[in-house]
């Protein structure tokens, strides 16, 4: 590589893996509906103020205006009127171009009536999109469609196999339902019996499925572990109904450490700001992974300082790339924005310091925005079309 134009240029091209994603919202929207995507805060806005005075807001106001054809900073009335002038599905389609990801991999636990699935993502950008499964969402199904407590078990190991033929990975929100200072070990087959009878009378009751029962979760989790795919962990920032300081991911060593031997990949995702333990894990164990997807497009223009302190501890090729946007098309091109143009600052920083090669940067680079994710999920060594290598043809 010739220089630091020629660096920002191959980080621009690379054609993203996103290993963690939700889908796109394809209708309009009104202000304080889209203020609402802004911040994970799940409380009104103050009167005097908006959600576009924020590192996120002012991103989409820089970033995202251009691509929909405007200067960039404009007023968010202006951003908001030619966002409906265009429409939500024509938006969405020049920012998912715009963002270059090659390949996506929808997590559909989380408002699945509502978002994309992976076939629709791949229909709005002619992309692979594959499908990572939610182990909460099988089983509240399960308890939905009815089960006797003895029975909870074995229904929700077959329903997770069905379920998960054709994914790529499974995901658990256990930091949301029950912190992850919960019990390493999995439970027994009584404990489970136990559990699933209290969790199903309730159910019954109050016609709730949320499933929190810390005896539970961790059965879920065992028993994605022994489905063997990839098992993706929430950690870190995130809404309020979860408690930031019960999702620290080093909080998982004594689970880390007994599902070891079973050599399933563990991706520890978002992890803000809690990323500098996550970059131990990674280092100390084989199996651990881990990304700041989330906390890149929330810091905007500060998003260089969170991808800096990721590459402290952890070997490059246990850090991956994803944006974890929901909603708005916005999240997903800044999601995948402000990381090209982070790692650019940061490793363009080694080069011009001497410290790292050109070559050495780009290659990097490229492992965490595709190769780490393509290796880890098995999604083969295509370029950014990935069509035909899917278990289902690219999507899910």
């Amino acid at each position: 590589m010739a220089g630091l134009e020629d660096l920002r240029r191959a980080i621009g091209e690379i054609p993203l893996v996103d290993h963690h994603v939700h889908g796109v919202l394809v209708r309009d929207l009104p202000r304080w509906e889209f203020e609402e995507a802004l911040t994970e805060s799940d409380r009104p806005v103050p009167a005097w103020t908006t959600r576009f005075d924020s590192q996120l807001g002012f991103a989409v106001l820089r970033h995202c205006a251009p691509v929909l054809g405007l200067d960039p900073h404009p007023e968010p009335d202006a951003y908001l009127a030619r966002r409906a002038e265009l429409g939500a599905e024509e938006t969405g389609r020049r920012l998912l171009a715009a963002a270059g990801v090659g390949r996506f991999l929808v997590e559909t636990g989380y408002r699945a009536d509502e978002l994309l699935g992976p076939s629709g993502m791949s229909a709005l950008t002619g992309r692979p999109a594959d499908e990572i499964v939610r182990l909460e969402a099988v089983a509240e199904r399960v308890a939905a469609e009815g089960v006797g407590a003895a029975a909870f078990a074995a229904a929700f190991e077959a329903a997770l196999w069905e379920r998960s033929r054709t994914a790529r990975g499974l995901k658990t929100v256990a930091a949301y339902r029950c912190g992850l200072d919960f019990d390493p070990a999995p439970p027994s087959p009584g404990e489970v019996t136990a559990a699933a009878g209290r969790w199903l009378r309730r159910v019954e009751r109050t016609g709730g499925t949320r499933l929190d029962d810390p005896v539970l979760v961790r059965h879920l989790i065992w028993t994605g572990v022994g489905r063997g795919l990839p098992l993706q962990f929430h950690t870190g920032y995130g809404d309020p109904d979860l408690d930031l300081r019960r999702a620290d991911p080093l909080l998982l060593r004594g689970f880390v450490e007994l599902a070891e031997p079973r050599g399933i990949p563990l991706l520890l995702l978002h992890c803000y700001p809690f990323h500098r333990g996550a970059g131990f894990l990674a280092q100390a164990y084989p199996h651990v992974f881990f990304d700041v997807g989330l906390g890149v497009h929330h810091t905007g223009a500060r998003a260089a300082a969170v991808v800096a302190e990721s590459l402290e501890l952890a070997p490059f090729a246990k850090i991956l790339f994803s944006s974890d946007a929901c909603g708005p098309a916005e999240l997903h091109h800044l999601g995948a924005l402000l990381w090209r143009r982070a790692m650019t600052r940061v490793l363009g920083g080694f080069v011009t310091e001497g410290e790292w090669s050109a070559e050495q940067a780009v290659r990097v680079a490229t492992m965490i925005g595709a190769e780490n994710a393509r290796r880890v999920y098995g999604l083969g060594d295509g370029g950014s079309d990935g069509a035909g290598d899917g278990p289902d043809g690219g999507a899910a």
